[in-house]
């Protein structure tokens, strides 16, 4: 009887993580799919996903929220395979005119969550001495970006948070990697004004805005037994625009 593996992605109702959620689904993972507060976005994707979807609706921001969101993973599979820390906010504005409001926020979004669902996700994982936690970092963590120093600091120490727990995780079968993408095409990148939008793909060589499923297939691979020797590793994809 072959055993139906389960797939956490957050922030799975759009752009990139929906993307994922359907990339996964075609892998066979049954998909525990996290969403804020677009409900009808996220049943519409439920309604396309079919039986192979739960939806679970907190706001990671607050306290106490991933830990109620691991719980009911719990009840409801016993077991959990792949975590996909998806769920992010980003924050435009100059430093010197954020608050500490802001901080908070993004903070406790970008990496709280991620800390927590990943710790969480790991005592599952080590009862089957086996798992794939893939988190989402960003371009900016690593060349950085006017008025997104907030969201660049979460970015990178995302990263940091990668390459240590990948260390800590190994003796007991569970990877853990990043996907960083560049500029992706989704509904943010859809408000870029013409002018910006066309100084942004001058500094890509491949010269064009990824697309959502490029991060999935990404995602997926990281996920997959091809990448079994692939731990503490940050994926870049980004069409050339940063090359490590």
């Amino acid at each position: 009887m072959s055993i139906e593996k389960v797939a956490l992605v957050t922030g799975g109702s759009k752009g990139i993580g929906r993307a994922c959620c359907f990339r996964l689904k075609e892998m066979g993972y049954k998909i525990a799919l996290h969403y804020r507060s677009d409900k009808e976005e996220a049943f519409h994707v439920a309604s396309e996903l079919g039986d192979s979807c739960s939806l679970y609706s907190f706001d990671l921001s607050e306290k106490g929220a991933s830990e109620a969101l691991m719980a009911s993973v719990k009840k409801d599979y016993n077991r959990l395979d792949v975590l996909v820390n998806n769920a992010g906010v980003t924050l435009n504005k100059l430093l010197a005119f954020s608050k500490e409001e802001d901080y908070e926020f993004i903070l406790n979004t970008n990496l709280r969550s991620v800390f927590l669902l990943s710790k969480l996700a790991s005592r599952m994982m080590m009862v089957h001495k086996s798992g794939s936690i893939i988190n989402m970092s960003s371009v900016a963590a690593f060349t950085g970006n006017k008025g997104l120093s907030l969201y660049s600091a979460t970015k990178g120490a995302v990263v940091s948070f990668t390459k240590s727990l990948g260390m800590e995780l190994a003796p007991f079968g569970i990877r853990v990697n990043c996907v960083a993408p560049g500029y992706i095409e989704t509904k943010m990148t859809e408000a870029i004004p013409k002018e910006a939008k066309q100084k942004i793909l001058e500094q890509i060589p491949l010269g064009r805005f990824g697309e959502t499923q490029e991060i999935a297939k990404a995602v997926g691979f990281l996920a997959s037994d091809d990448s079994s020797y692939i731990t503490g590793t940050t994926l870049h994809v980004n069409g050339g625009m940063y090359r490590s």
